[in-house]
């Protein structure tokens, strides 16, 4: 975009300017509105979450005997839901602030497998894919005891085929984990804020990391490019898939089941707001969209992001969508948060979720660090940078009474509610990695 079309955008959506200065932001959406309203605009719905938590199950035995870390929850990857009192008082003091209601996280940081969110979409669309395979080949039927996958048979019969994926880091750790696991040939195309040890970690299992100085964008495309040569490969679109998108959405059920389990209660006179931090916003569309229809109109999904790299607010807020990224408007899209570090957010995504995410909101860098030492320091649990970008969540809702004020939330609602930060990462960080990141903190 020249200075011109900047300015002429500016005009019309003034908040632009704030993000163009890298000022953080909040933005809450005037156009949010109900499940029913918003749900046919996502072409999904809770038959597809059924059939995808359906599959998990399936390979549950199989997950159970490749990955013995997932043996205790018989094959199942979930992770742990924790209160965090400790750290909401930090966060009151620190932003001078009185937060109504409890604070807890969700711990998908530490999630088996690849310590992340990615555990959830990324090993669900390569399950997907080696399902389809073996099923088509005559190996497999759904009323099998997917265990059998476990053995040199299988193993030699993926082998002939090949996985291909772009990304800044824990999507391609999870996918490459998985699919060198089952005997897929894998390549993982990593984009320059991708992180050495991940680089690292998937090269000890197998994987084709192939590396790039531009950023995710580029990573994606080349990965792309690289697939359609090759009839064999299979290309997972972190921009666009809705099988990635499904994977995640199990988590609304899951979460449900948890809070269930330790009386916590949602509904209109107990809301739940969730703090997602979003990158190119599958992971936390899917995991938003699972959570609507668990929950319906009493979840409250925000996203977050960093100053550097705000693609999701800019496209929803612009409404250009995929149609605009960052660098447009000349923002860098570099961040130490590595895994949010892309340019334009994903078209699918950003549409099919717009009406039913309630807001977005920008931090800095160091805002991420300083929180990463003040959860370390208060809970003892470690996280990666773009994992703490959801933590402020809590402190910009109470802030903003405009918002609080349109959705109509009346004080005694507000103390009854459960904010909760999704911890999208950090589970695997090396102890030498976390301690630069501690060390960046400025408490």
């Amino acid at each position: 975009m020249n200075q011109i079309e900047i300015k002429t955008l500016i005009a019309d959506k003034p908040l632009v300017e704030n993000l163009i200065k890298l000022q953080p932001s909040c933005w809450f959406n005037p156009n949010t509105t109900t499940l029913a309203i918003g749900l046919p605009y996502v072409g999904l719905d809770q038959t597809d979450i059924k059939k995808a938590s359906e599959r998990l199950k399936r390979f549950a035995p199989y997950l159970s005997l490749a990955f013995p870390e997932t043996a205790i929850t018989k094959g199942f990857i979930e992770s742990q839901l924790v209160e965090i009192t400790n750290m909401k008082k930090a966060l009151e003091a620190r932003y001078n602030v009185d937060i109504a209601g409890k604070l807890y996280l969700k711990k998908d940081s530490h999630l088996p497998i690849s310590g992340s969110i990615k555990a959830r979409g990324g090993i669900y669309e390569v399950l997907t894919h080696a399902e389809k395979l073996a099923i088509e080949n005559g190996l497999l039927s759904e009323q099998d005891d997917y265990s059998k996958l476990y053995s040199d048979k299988f193993k030699q019969f993926f082998s002939q085929y090949s996985i291909a994926v772009g990304s800044t880091g824990n999507l391609g750790l999870s996918i490459g984990i998985m699919s060198a696991k089952l005997g897929f040939k894998v390549s993982v195309h990593m984009s320059a804020d991708a992180r050495e040890w991940k680089k690292q970690k998937l090269r000890d299992h197998g994987v084709n990391v192939v590396e790039y100085e531009q950023d995710y964008g580029v990573a994606v495309q080349q990965g792309r490019k690289a697939a359609e040569s090759d009839p064999k490969c299979f290309f997972i679109d972190d921009e666009n898939s809705t099988t990635l998108f499904l994977g995640y959405s199990v988590a609304g059920e899951r979460l449900k089941q948890q809070f269930n389990e330790q009386g916590i209660k949602v509904d209109k006179d107990h809301p739940l707001f969730v703090y997602l931090p979003c990158g190119v916003g599958g992971g936390p569309g899917g995991v938003a969209f699972g959570l609507k229809m668990a929950f319906g109109d009493n979840v409250h999904c925000i996203f977050a992001e960093p100053t550097h790299s705000p693609c999701m607010l800019l496209g929803v807020y612009t409404g250009l969508h995929d149609k605009i990224s960052v660098q447009d408007i000349g923002i860098d899209n570099i961040t130490a948060a590595d895994g949010l570090a892309v340019g334009r957010a994903s078209g699918f995504v950003g549409r099919a979720m717009e009406r039913l995410l309630d807001g977005y909101y920008t931090l800095s860098d160091q805002e991420m660090y300083d929180l990463l030492v003040l959860l370390d320091k208060t809970e003892h649990i470690q996280l990666e940078p773009s994992a703490l970008a959801g933590m402020q969540g809590p402190v910009v809702v109470t802030n903003n009474s405009e918002y609080l004020e349109r959705m109509q939330f009346t004080p005694q609602q507000l103390q009854n509610a459960t904010h909760l930060v999704w911890a999208t990462g950090g589970g695997m960080v090396p102890k030498e990695e976390m301690q630069k990141y501690l060390n960046s903190g400025k408490i």
